[in-house]
């Protein structure tokens, strides 16, 4: 199954729909020169298309308002702990490479649990995430999760690290069976807010008592209609659609 939904990400890799068509095109051409062409404006279509930002700005902003944002005022002093999803650090062989912490862009899961620890130094922790990539190689990201927690002095033995699990539903089932881990009791499930409903009907789903701590917001309240990025419109419309098709493929193997 784990390498079945690797396989899926390419269909929700955009960049991937212009090669086919691109391919397509080609292999028309000499027989077919007419639909070759239209396959080719096709092509350049959706190239272009991609780097739009109000389009996959729209799908994300939907994902993102599922669950409500929690000011840093708030007590959370009726918490046993959190439980952070995984998908924060750089790659294994990234950080393998490096003595330093290696974070990507999601990293205000991390910076985000370190604020909540400050203000709350009896909530426990739970990071958990193993190695995600199909060909990943290295320490596991909990473990490159470790170094950075444990490079800002954030430490003890109300830290835990589940390395094992590779995908969202592996985080819900294999982090209740860490020792001590309780999951009828509060919760907060940190994660990616556009990657938060999927987290939380899955966790729901294994019986997890959790209450949604959204973080690394990538949309505002609007996105201005001129706003182009090719790059920023490539990785906005992969995150939009990984979520979807992960989402719905969850719900179909009654996972969520």
């Amino acid at each position: 199954m784990f390498f079945i939904s690797k396989m899926l990400v390419l269909v929700t890799q955009p960049l991937a729909w212009v090669v086919v068509l691109l391919g397509a095109s080609l292999a028309c051409q000499a027989r077919r020169p007419r639909i070759a062409r239209r396959l080719g404006v096709a092509a350049l279509s959706v190239l272009l298309v991609l780097g739009w930002l109000p389009l996959p700005d729209a799908l994300l902003r939907q994902l993102e308002a599922h669950y409500p944002e929690i000011p840093a005022s708030t007590d959370l002093r009726g918490y046993t702990g959190l439980v952070v999803l995984g998908g924060a650090t750089a790659s294994g062989r990234v950080s393998q490479a490096h003595a330093l912490p290696q974070v990507d862009s999601g990293s205000e899961r991390l910076s985000a649990t370190v604020a909540v620890l400050r203000r709350f130094p009896h909530l426990r922790m739970v990071y958990t995430g193993g190695e995600g990539e199909l060909l990943g190689s290295g320490p596991s990201e909990a473990e490159r999760a470790r170094l950075f927690f444990e490079d800002l002095g954030v430490q003890g033995p109300l830290m835990h690290y589940e390395a094992a699990s590779r995908n969202t539903y592996e985080n819900a089932v294999l982090t209740a069976q860490v020792p001590g881990v309780d999951k009828t009791q509060r919760w907060l499930l940190v994660t990616s807010a556009w990657h938060m409903p999927r987290s939380m009907a899955t966790f729901q789903k294994a019986g997890w008592n959790v209450t949604a701590y959204p973080v690394d917001y990538r949309t505002g309240e609007s996105t201005h209609w001129a706003d182009y990025s090719m790059r920023n419109g490539v990785e906005k419309w992969q995150l939009a659609l990984n979520e979807l098709v992960g989402l719905l493929a969850y719900r179909v193997m009654g996972r969520a």
